[in-house]
């Protein structure tokens, strides 16, 4: 899940904002464009190694936040704006991920699959990639994450016992009813291919899985500092916790310039059951879910949580 690294690579982008009290927002209205702090990368683009550019120190903090890069401390640039030999191993590795020419170069092609909002849940966890789909066999006995097919899955193949395959979920109060509608239809769908069963609680305390819209430092570890480009995030079993960035825009229909919960609700409750990134991209738990965009179950997420649970497919 979210890791230090990730905490760090927001308090360095966004250390000069006001720290907001927690809410639990409505859908936000639609803006007529959505500027993130990842929009810097923009700015990187033909940049390769053996160059000194300034803001590739940032990028070495988004790469590292994403699991990406891991310099050791004292690490000659580390902290510098050096295009050095494991930025460009990062890149190439990334460009691995999405689908695009390994050149170690950022293209324009790169600097656009970086730029685009997604999932705050790391793509490379302690240095195992999650999406290189059919590369590694399945590791059952050791607490690793490995990849399966082109799905994923967390260390130690973390999943829900049978004893709790029925499931509550809550909402804080004041929650807006047409955002936990959207929910609740993501929730539908899941069990539609798997053995949960999934009952909305009144009691948000006691729910089995917690789904809110926050803003700012929220208690988890893992804050929201504005419009970051991180979307939402959940953690694996069995902690139950799925959070809205509550400064982007959501929309229960698909609109231009928001995000459509109930795509990004599929995603992040795939996490919720203990699924990892895919490199598939038309599946629900690829990273990455443009505004004004829906998505349904994938063969790759259902194949996913089949084999995590043993189902048959």
């Amino acid at each position: 899940m979210t890791t230090k690294v990730f905490q760090l690579f927001l308090c360095i982008f966004l250390i000069t904002l006001a720290f907001p009290l927690p809410s639990h927002a409505r859908p936000s209205k639609p803006k007529a464009e959505n500027p993130t702090f990842f929009d810097f990368i923009m700015h990187l683009e033909g940049c390769h190694k053996g160059q000194t550019v300034k803001g590739l120190k940032q990028l070495k903090t988004y790469l590292e936040a994403f699991g990406y890069l891991n310099y050791s401390p004292n690490q000659a640039h580390a902290n510098d704006d050096n295009f050095d030999d494991a930025l460009e191993a990062a890149v190439k590795t990334y460009q691995l991920n999405y689908h695009l020419k390994t050149t170690g170069i950022l293209d324009a092609q790169t600097v656009s699959k970086m730029t685009a909002p997604r999932c705050g849940v790391p793509d490379i966890v302690n240095g195992t990639n999650w999406m290189r789909a059919g590369k590694k066999k399945p590791n059952h006995t050791h607490n690793t994450l490995h990849t399966v097919s082109h799905f994923s899955f967390f260390p130690g193949n973390l999943k829900w016992p049978p004893t709790k395959y029925q499931l509550t979920y809550g909402f804080p109060p004041g929650t807006n009813l047409d955002a936990m509608s959207a929910v609740a239809r993501a929730f539908n769908t899941w069990t539609s291919e798997t053995q949960f069963i999934f009952s909305e609680s009144p009691n948000f305390e006691s729910a089995d899985l917690k789904i809110g819209f926050y803003r700012g430092n929220h208690g988890d570890g893992a804050p929201f500092y504005g419009a970051n480009g991180v979307l939402a995030h959940a953690f694996a079993p069995t902690n139950g916790r799925f959070h809205y960035n509550a400064d982007h825009s959501f929309s229960v229909d698909p609109t231009a310039g928001s995000f459509h919960l109930e795509t990004v609700a599929l995603h992040e409750i795939g996490h919720l059951l203990g699924l990892g990134h895919s490199d598939v991209q038309d599946a629900v738990m690829w990273p990455s879910i443009p505004a004004a965009t829906t998505k349904g179950l994938n063969a790759d997420d259902i194949q996913g949580i089949k084999t995590l649970y043993n189902l048959e497919a």
